[in-house]
């Protein structure tokens, strides 16, 4: 029988410190994260084909990414670690000498949605490399000066242990911690480094201790337990709380070594705008800044997204959406991996036959397990309807309709042409990419993902901005045209040997078309070279030039007009060179860009299960519409809460079922500009309480309802208290 179980009630007392609750709540977090663990998904959804695959795929996707950022992000923060490691060994800080607290600036950009990743990343870095403790202070835990304090106090003593089972020591509150408990905690954890310091101290008061005693003082020791306080948005504290904040910790540092880190998203100018001059004098800083948000995203596109490793493709106008999210809203690259996130759930979820979106080796594998539900769905595909009408036999074509296991026979070719189309389109985007990005003025772009988006959407080939790039090639030097398509050649043969060849399946198929291509351009690029500038002598005789003396002996303005009209017609000498270039140019548009770089139309069959292109009900679910959202919940209730009470017939019906804000927002529809608070009540207690006798007395409780419903309304924005008449509330939407 448990010791806390008995007949009659009583009070159970456990000596050693643990209790029930203390077992309780340890009951609770192990319940909490098995259900984490688990997930919202039951088994019927989990243990689909198409579940498999896109946690395989996204796994994988969130995995390279992942190690991507901290290649990028590392070197950076690698150099502020190193600077915190120097700052723990310098004598000086240890010391504490002149109140100077080691400071460091890291501007991480206009990015806030990830700033807490960033820091929190650096913690763990500084951790594993130094003994430290870190407080992490956000501006929103600082309203007040002992606010401030207080949690960063217990940040450093408390924090680290509230996920400890095993805590013997009794757990402060807020109200006491303070600078004076925080030293009382240092000694006690690191006595030695305590007693060092002190001693460090006496010795630079007294007169006797000169400056060579002080500097071997400090060697006692290679590196102290720092405490550094980082304060991740700079900018959002008030001014006045963060010049106090560094005074404390400088008056303070001498017995404990703070270490201050800042993180900035404009620039260093913020500091200077913020801080007078006796603070920053109490101050080391050094700066250090980040890659800025758009590179990053360059970076995940072109190696992640637009890998070829993954089979999964984005549309033009999807991809366009979620990098317009990220450039034009938030610049938050975490926003933009959970919107590409939801692309990948959405078109897998769409059923099994999406399941078929991986390598080819895996998805033949799938076929089998199609039933007729997916076939049909496979069926449905627009690309499908061009590739049974491309068939000539009657048989075949009623076969493909009607039949599952021939078409599961034909779905290996239809799925190898749209690998093979893919990964082509992949190598000849580097192609297009190195002869358009560094054109004046950039009319295609000057990053392959607006070059990806652009063919996806749409031909490319018959668009002026690509006519423009062609012309500008076309006027190119010699010199500049033939490193330009060199460079081109051989960053596309690069590209193919490190993502491609002999890493991914079907690189045997795409090997020889690649290889003729480039061998082609190669060919008609050693023409330009060999070829002269001058024009030919053929053209040179068919060319009649017309010399100014016979144009003096034009009789009139008439003859002069056909005669210069005739001389515009007649074709000018085309140099061997220009005619090289053309050439080029012209097998590169026909050969490359319009077979291989061509939109989504001209893809293979059955591309659509491979790319994601619904771009509706991503603007529906990714971009909130709260206007819309809040009407349709306070005037139709029913829609969310889906509850009998409040099912109405029409949206203007009133219910006394309906809640409290619900009623009143109804009814201040109703109202012109000025809404009479008196007249809104009584309208209020007719609809939740009618009562035949208007003079009755107003029940207080329905008066309490309806005091909270018109705060509730006006912390929405939808009305606000009149100061021209005090029973008025002015109404703010219409």
């Amino acid at each position: 029988m448990d010791s806390t179980i008995s007949v009659s009630k009583g009070c159970f007392v456990f000596k050693n410190g643990a209790t029930r609750a203390d077992k309780t709540k340890k009951a609770t977090k192990r319940k909490k994260a098995t259900a984490h663990q688990t997930g919202i998904l039951g088994k019927e959804i989990t243990d689909q084909p198409f579940y498999t695959v896109y946690s395989d795929t996204w796994n994988k996707i969130q995995s390279h990414i992942d190690t991507l950022q901290k290649e990028s992000s590392g070197k950076i923060l690698q150099e502020l670690v190193d600077y915190v490691v120097q700052q723990s060994k310098n004598d000086e800080n240890y010391l504490g000498l002149d109140e100077i607290v080691p400071a460091a600036a890291l501007l991480t950009g206009i990015n806030q949605p990830d700033h807490l990743e960033q820091f929190d990343n650096l913690a763990q870095r500084i951790n594993e490399q130094i003994s430290a403790s870190i407080c992490l202070l956000q501006s929103r835990d600082c309203s007040t000066l002992k606010s401030a304090v207080e949690t960063m106090v217990y940040n450093f003593i408390e924090a680290p242990h509230e996920d400890d089972e095993d805590r013997d020591h009794k757990r402060l509150r807020k109200t006491q911690c303070t600078m004076k408990q925080l030293k009382t905690w240092y000694r006690s954890n690191w006595p030695d480094e305590a007693e060092k310091s002190e001693q460090t101290n006496a010795d630079e008061a007294s007169s006797e201790t000169d400056a060579s005693s002080i500097v071997s003082a400090g060697k006692v020791r290679d590196s102290r337990h720092m405490l550094i306080v980082i304060l991740p948005d700079f900018e959002c504290f008030n001014s006045a709380i963060l010049q106090d904040i560094i005074l404390i910790l400088s008056s303070n540092c001498a017995e404990l070594p703070f270490m201050l880190i800042l993180g900035i998203a404009t620039s260093i100018a913020a500091v200077h705008n913020a801080l007078p001059y006796h603070v920053t004098s109490k101050i080391k800083l050094r700066m250090f800044k980040t890659q800025s948000a758009p590179v990053g995203l360059n970076e995940i596109l072109e190696k992640v997204i637009l890998s070829p490793n993954y089979a999964f493709h984005l549309s033009g106008k999807a991809f366009k959406f979620l990098t317009h999210i990220f450039l034009y809203y938030d610049f938050s690259i975490n926003g933009f991996i959970q919107g590409f996130k939801y692309c990948l759930m959405e078109h897998f979820f769409q059923g099994n036959a999406y399941g078929l979106c991986c390598n080819y080796s895996t998805s033949l594998t799938k076929i089998k397990a199609l039933t007729h539900d997916d076939m049909e769905i496979i069926r449905k595909q627009l690309s499908f309807r061009p590739y049974v009408e491309s068939i000539n036999d009657c048989k075949r074509i009623i076969a493909i309709l009607t039949d599952d296991d021939y078409l599961k026979k034909k779905l290996p070719s239809l799925l190898k042409d749209c690998h093979i189309y893919f990964l082509l389109y992949r190598i000849f985007l580097e192609f297009l990419t190195v002869l358009v990005e560094d054109l004046p003025k950039c009319p295609l772009g000057k990053f392959r993902r607006e070059l990806y988006a652009s063919c996806l959407a749409k031909d490319i080939c018959s668009q002026p901005e690509y006519r423009e790039c062609w012309q500008i090639l076309a006027f190119m030097s010699k010199d500049e045209f033939v490193a330009k398509i060199s460079k081109a050649i051989e960053q596309t043969q690069d590209f193919y040997e490190q993502e491609i060849y002999e890493k991914l399946e079907l690189y045997g198929e795409c090997e020889e078309i690649v290889i003729t291509k480039l061998h082609a351009v190669k060919e008609l690029l050693t023409k330009v070279v060999m070829a002269g500038m001058d024009a030919t002598k053929s053209q040179q005789q068919q060319t009649t030039v017309t010399s100014p003396e016979e144009l003096k002996q034009v009789s009139s303005r008439q003859d002069l007009k056909d005669k210069l009209l005739q001389m515009s017609k007649e074709q000018k000498p085309i140099s061997e060179f220009a005619k090289s270039v053309q050439e080029t140019l012209d097998y590169i548009e026909k050969e490359i860009v319009a077979e291989h770089l061509g939109p989504l139309q001209k893809a293979p069959a059955l591309h659509e299960l491979f790319v994601f292109s619904d771009i509706t009900t991503v603007k529906r679910n990714i971009i909130g519409a709260p206007r819309a959202a809040l009407h349709m919940a306070l005037n139709n209730p029913h829609f969310y809460l889906q509850c009998k009470c409040c099912n109405l017939r029409e949206n203007t019906q009133l219910l006394p079922s309906l809640p409290d804000i619900s009623v009143m927002y109804k009814l201040h529809l109703e109202c012109g500009r000025m809404i009479n608070l008196y007249d809104w009540l009584q309208a209020f207690r007719s609809v939740v309480d009618f009562t035949e006798d208007d003079q009755e007395q107003i029940d207080p409780q329905i008066q309490a309802r309806f005091t909270r419903a018109v705060a509730e309304l006006q912390f929405l924005g939808y009305i606000k208290m009149s100061k021209r008449k005090t029973d008025h509330a002015t109404r703010l939407t219409w």
